[in-house]
């Protein structure tokens, strides 16, 4: 495969990613950011564990959707992540009905 190729196949991967986000994106409440991935989520808890250095921050996400092109499941039944960079959790718009 070339590196046309193959920019041409990860084009086509990211293009079918943005798609689904789009799609997915109502049935969530949260977006969370860490400097790996991005995911969406229903419920999030952030906790900070003091007493290491730097801190070490624990992230539980249930019932979450995760961003990555190479991953053959996106949908996840819960998500714990651990880590000691910044993470950003933001609660998205209530749904109108």
């Amino acid at each position: 495969m070339s590196e046309e190729e193959l920019d041409r196949f990860e084009a086509e991967i990211e293009l079918g990613l943005v798609q689904e986000y789009r799609a997915v994106l109502p049935m969530f409440r949260y977006v969370v950011e860490t400097e790996r991935r991005f995911y969406l989520a229903n419920d999030v808890v952030v906790e900070v564990r003091e007493g290491t250095e730097p801190v070490l921050i624990e992230v539980r996400m249930r019932d979450a959707w995760v961003w990555d092109m190479y991953r053959p499941v996106r949908f996840l039944p819960s998500v714990r992540i651990l880590t000691f960079r910044d993470v950003n959790v933001e609660s998205l718009p209530e749904k109108e009905l």
